[in-house]
């Protein structure tokens, strides 16, 4: 499964440079020189790291082959990804990875299935896109213990504890 570590923006100044929106905790390791990335779309890609830099909290890449303003904007809105296989597990029982959850069985405490796990958002509060009814609906839960209870990966199912009229 590919994961999304980081989706390319705006260009940043004439010599091809482009900002990119970080969706890693390890950006370090990710964006560091040399490296190179995979795209989604394939055909924009790979692309090899040339220089990484910080300007004012922005993620600043200089891609080889990429030496204009006009190269840098047809790659505007790639998504940078890496295989889930190259993600190592966290120590923290209570830290989950999407891909982790995408694809769990949601039920209630009381034993009800609710639907699947389509997505994961982070939007301020991490959210559970909960598929019901087939998938033509969809419910947002918020990740938090209080109503997540329990997470059984090996199981494939989340257990929620909703408040009244949540679902």
């Amino acid at each position: 499964m590919q994961l999304v570590v980081g989706r390319i923006g705006r260009p940043h100044g004439v010599r091809g440079d482009v900002t990119v929106e970080v969706r890693t905790d390890d950006p370090g390791l990710r964006f560091a020189v040399g490296n190179t990335l995979v795209t989604d779309p394939p055909e924009r890609g790979p692309l090899v790291i040339e220089a990484s830099r910080w300007h004012k909290d922005v993620l600043l890449l200089s891609l080889a082959g990429v030496t204009d303003r006009d190269r840098a904007e047809e790659l505007r809105g790639t998504m940078l990804v890496i295989d889930s296989s190259q993600v190592e597990p966290s120590d923290d029982p209570d830290e989950f990875h999407d891909h982790q959850l995408i694809g769990l069985t949601v039920e209630t405490v009381g034993g009800e299935t609710v639907g699947e796990v389509g997505d994961v958002l982070h939007h301020g509060q991490d959210l559970l896109v909960v598929r019901r009814g087939g998938g033509r609906e969809e419910a947002l839960i918020p990740f938090v213990k209080a109503l997540v209870p329990v997470v059984d990966l090996e199981g494939g199912r989340l257990v929620v504890d909703p408040p009244e009229g949540l679902l």
